[in-house]
Parts: structure tokens; sequence; C-alpha cells
């Protein structure tokens, strides 16, 4: 099993018990070491102390786990971040109504990336809003879908 997986599956229950939701779990290296990141987010955000509170509530369980067969590794526990690219369905469904940015992995229309709003998304493709006309793209031709991030 994927260290992700086991992870999520490992700290989820306990997350989601103190109000946060996962919504992805990375493992990678960075800076010459390996970090484990979780990304937690709830309906009012996440500040600090609540990525601190986590991390204390999750930190046991990942000892007991061991993701990584005893090599040592950081621990992260982060918000998502702003214009965090949607992953899951809940994602999307959390978002319909919202500006966002597509990005494709090659042109449809001449273009590679559509900002609009977001209608709705199913297994197969996302339809978004652009100047009253509605753009249905294949996911399979999506890069990345993500919120509209705009400074005034």
């Amino acid at each position: 099993m994927k260290t992700e997986q086991s992870v999520l599956e490992k700290i989820e229950p306990t997350v989601t018990e103190l109000g946060y939701e996962v919504v992805d779990v990375e493992f990678a290296k960075k800076y010459g070491e390996d970090n484990l990141t979780i990304f937690i987010d709830c309906p009012s955000g996440v500040s600090l102390d609540d990525c601190e509170k986590v991390h204390y509530a999750i930190d046991p369980l990942l000892d007991e786990l061991d993701p990584t067969g005893g090599k040592p590794y950081v621990l992260n526990v982060s918000s998502p971040g702003l214009d965090r690219p949607f992953k899951k369905q809940r994602d999307y469904e959390r978002n319909y109504g919202k500006e966002v940015e597509v990005k494709l992995y090659a042109p449809q229309k001449g273009k590679k990336l559509f900002e609009g709003v977001l209608v709705s998304r199913n297994e197969n493709t996302v339809t978004i809003q652009v100047k009253g006309e509605e753009i249905t793209l294949e996911n399979t031709k999506v890069a990345l879908v993500r919120p509209l991030v705009k400074f005034e």
C-alpha cells in the first residue's frame, strides 16, 4: 500500500473527530529530507493553532504506523491554501457557483486556460460558464481546476 494511502487511513478518523477534513496527504523529498505533509481544511478556515492541534493528535498515530519503516521524516500539517487544485469530487461540489480556472493539457477552442463559474463535474466532464456560455471539458483533457484568486 502506498505511504499516502496508509497514512490517510490511519489518521482520517482522528482528524475528522477533531472537526477537520483531510484534503490531501503528500509524501515527498524536499530540501534533502523526507516530508510527510497533511493538508487539512474546515468550513471556517484553518489557523496555525488548528494545524498544531492536528499535529499533536496524529503524531502518536504515525509513530505507531511508522510510515517510513524507521527512516526519519519531517511531519507538516498545513492548510490547503487559497488556490489549491481540486482533487476530490467534494472539492468540486463545494465550489459550484464560484469562479475557477481550468488548465488543459492541450488547447481547445484555441485556448489552454479558461476562467469561469463552475457549473458541474461528473466522472467524465467538468462544465463551466464563461460569459454566459456553458463550456464542457473532458476530465481526461483537464490538467487542473482550482479556485480563481483575484487580488484587487
